[in-house]
């Protein structure tokens, strides 16, 4: 067992707690802001799903968040933070959130992912907060198709959104992801347009194969496809070798060579990363989740904190959770789930 050592400035005292060793450093917690979202993509929020919105006073609060932060996730060994949704740009504090989080002397990374709708507007002021990296969710460079997976309902946004990645760029952040769940028969014959997108620019474009948590029967009779198929697409136009930048998440990087950016790879469904998981999930409602494909394990922490349960228990229970975190890990086996299938959305869960 490893030892933190914490300081509690309203007691004046000091408190050495026991860490548990992990097979891999978790460090990197997912925060979702809010389960609301302007769009509704088919794989996020599926068509037809009965959706129960959070209300606003069920949130976790910001003062909630910044307290589970420094008296929980970072005495326990949390250092990297991601702001994700439904949409985090829609939660009208968000510039606040950033810039408390980015101003932590213990944070060494924060990042946010985005649909970009709203980006035109923020870029700036959300750079100006602390925030460098972000991710935009673009799943298509043809406006009819992206417009059928966001599930706008007639109104085209496509445009909103490039213009959002645009000013993203202008601003500074870097680096800048483009996030593209392939779905067969849909968006997959732009793969090797999105990927061109990484030769004159300093972008990374991230290809994630289709997960159906709460949405198993959403393209059921297409499936996934396996990320190799794709890497092997893009070797035989232009070669492929392996990148040398390396993120925190789980994507395989390569490099179309000579080019500025990156390709990578989110296998989750062909080829199991759980062993180099170094990640938690927090809805916004207050759930800790240690595995986004396991529903095992979950802790309600808005509920301790509102009902008085001390700092150090609410902390001694994360990590009891983060030892126990490398069985939870999916590892293609049992999903935890009471009735076989997900009773949450990805929009639920924070993706």
């Amino acid at each position: 067992m490893g030892n933190l050592v914490e300081t509690n400035p309203l007691k004046n005292t000091t408190q050495t707690i026991e860490v548990p060793p992990q097979r891999n450093r978790v460090d990197y917690l997912r925060i979702s802001l809010i389960d609301r979202c302007n769009f509704r993509c088919q794989y996020c929020m599926p068509e037809g799903a009965e959706l129960d919105y959070i209300r606003q006073q069920d949130l976790l609060t910001r003062e909630e968040l910044l307290t589970l932060l420094k008296e929980v996730f970072i005495p326990v060994g949390f250092t990297r933070f991601r702001l994700t949704g439904g949409e985090p740009l829609i939660r009208v504090d968000v510039v606040e959130i950033v810039q408390a989080i980015a101003t932590l002397p213990q944070t060494q990374d924060l990042a946010l992912t985005t649909n970009g709708f709203f980006l035109a507007q923020k870029a700036q002021t959300l750079y100006d907060a602390g925030l460098r990296r972000i991710n935009i969710s673009l799943d298509s460079l043809e406006a009819q198709t992206f417009d059928f997976l966001a599930g706008t309902r007639g109104t085209s946004r496509w445009q909103q959104v490039w213009d959002g990645i645009q000013e993203a760029y202008r601003v500074g952040f870097n680096p800048l992801k483009l996030n593209v769940v392939v779905i067969p028969g849909v968006n997959d014959r732009e793969v090797l347009d999105l990927a061109e997108l990484t030769i004159a620019r300093n972008w990374h474009v991230r290809f994630i194969e289709f997960m159906p948590i709460g949405n198993g029967e959403l393209f059921g009779d297409r499936g996934w496809i396996p990320s190799e198929e794709l890497r092997q697409r893009i070797r035989d136009r232009w070669g492929l070798t392996s990148g040398q930048v390396t993120g925190n998440g789980p994507a395989d990087v390569f490099q179309i060579p000579n080019a500025k950016g990156t390709v990578g790879f989110i296998s989750q469904m062909s080829e199991c990363f759980c062993d180099r998981c170094n990640r938690m999930r927090l809805s916004a409602e207050g759930w800790l989740r240690p595995c986004l494909l396991n529903e095992t394990g979950q802790i309600n922490l808005k509920t301790a904190l509102r009902n008085g349960i001390p700092l150090t228990e609410i902390r001694q229970q994360v990590a009891d959770l983060l030892e126990l975190k490398p069985e939870i890990n999916y590892k293609q086996r049992d999903s935890g789930t009471e009735t076989g299938s997900y009773s949450r959305t990805m929009s639920q869960i924070g993706g």
